[in-house]
């Protein structure tokens, strides 16, 4: 996933408290939150684990509440959340890795 990738190599420049660090990983962000806005829902029930519905609402906020985005969140986001996100993308994707 690009924008994942994306993500990684931001956070090796410098991080989260960094303002330009934090926008371009807020992007990011953005942009799956978008992408898992258009995957049919029937493939997504395959993954129940992963919180689609939160994916979105957090898109929706980052795109929305531009000064009102705690940096924590963000944060727990990205050490939490993405190494689960890839690991169901590539199960559905039927073992095809998108790293």
């Amino acid at each position: 996933m690009v924008a994942i990738n994306a993500i990684e190599q931001h956070l090796q420049r410098g991080a989260l408290s960094d303002p330009l660090i934090f926008d371009a990983v807020r992007v990011r962000l953005i942009e799956i939150g978008e992408a898992v806005s258009h995957v049919d829902q029937r493939l997504l029930r395959q993954e129940p684990k992963i919180e689609w519905r939160a994916i979105k609402d957090m898109r929706n906020h980052l795109a929305h509440n531009y000064f009102g985005t705690d940096e924590m969140i963000v944060a727990d986001v990205v050490n939490q959340g993405l190494g689960a996100l890839v690991s169901a993308v590539n199960r559905l994707l039927g073992g095809k890795s998108i790293k």
